[in-house]
This record gives structure tokens, C-alpha cells and sequence, in this order.
């Protein structure tokens, strides 16, 4: 029997997402996000962040490369996973990521004149799939996320 093992973060990207293939080709996508927490301390209110490590992997790994920049909102879906190892001076190491299942990007605002091209992109991949049998193709619906205040 599995444990439970959830986590739902929300957050920014902290860098652009670093897209890769394994060496038998399936997508790998992985980024940071930093997580705001704000809390009440004596007479003001502070500020705690913390930064989590996401991997995706398949066709949510080739969305997050679309999709994903510096700066974006996201909310993460999935399942935590510790990394051992044991490093060159024999100490063990460990390291806890988050494995998405499902990611959420909050819309894109742009300044004045900008165009968001994110739709774009998604429309142009999903034209490039095509089908062989000729009938029109619907383009899949990405959900964007509200921002939550």
C-alpha cells in the first residue's frame, strides 16, 4: 500500500526552465520556485521565502518549456522525492524535489503594448501534431490559473 505523498505550491519560476531529453528521448523540464510566505512578528509582518526544485517529464515537460519564464506564476501539483547519494569525501547527501503532475501558470500580464505569446505557441504545437485522417484539429485548453489574494 502507497503512503500519501502530496504537495500543492504555488509561487514565481525563479529562472528559466532548463528543458532536456533522456537517452531514450522522453522530456525532461526542471525549475525552481520561490514560495512567499507572510506572517505577523511584533508590531509588522514578515517576510519568509522559500525555494523548491520541480521536475516535469513527457508532454508537461514540454509545456513548462513553452509556457514557463522567469518571473510567471505557477501552481505545482505532485509528489515529493528524495535524492541520496553518498559524495566525493563519502558523506551521504540528500535532496527533496517535487515530481509535477500538474502545473497551472497564472496569466501572463504585459506592460502597454506587448502581446502574450503563450497562446500562440500552444496553438502553433498543437497545429504541427496534425492528424492523418484530415478532420479539423481543436487546440487543447491550457487552464490559467486567477491569481488568488
Amino acid at each position: 500500500m502507497n503512503n500519501l505523498n502530496s504537495i500543492l505550491i504555488e509561487g514565481n519560476i525563479v529562472r528559466d526552465p532548463q528543458f532536456r531529453s533522456t537517452p531514450k528521448g522522453t522530456p525532461v523540464c526542471t525549475f525552481s520556485v520561490a514560495s512567499n510566505r507572510f506572517y505577523k512578528q511584533d508590531s509588522g509582518f514578515e517576510k519568509e521565502v522559500s525555494f523548491f526544485d520541480v521536475e516535469t517529464w513527457a508532454r508537461l515537460a514540454e509545456n513548462c518549456d513553452t509556457l514557463g519564464r522567469k518571473g510567471r506564476g505557477v501552481r505545482v501539483v505532485g509528489r515529493l522525492k528524495q535524492e541520496r547519494w553518498n559524495g566525493a569525501d563519502g558523506k551521504p547527501h540528500s535532496k527533496i524535489k517535487i515530481v509535477a503532475e500538474h502545473v497551472e501558470f497564472r496569466p501572463d500580464f504585459k506592460k502597454n503594448d506587448e502581446k502574450d505569446d503563450s497562446t500562440a505557441a500552444i496553438a502553433q504545437a498543437a497545429a504541427a501534431e496534425g492528424t492523418e485522417d484530415g478532420e479539423d484539429d481543436t487546440v487543447e485548453e491550457v487552464r490559467v490559473a486567477e491569481p488568488v489574494f
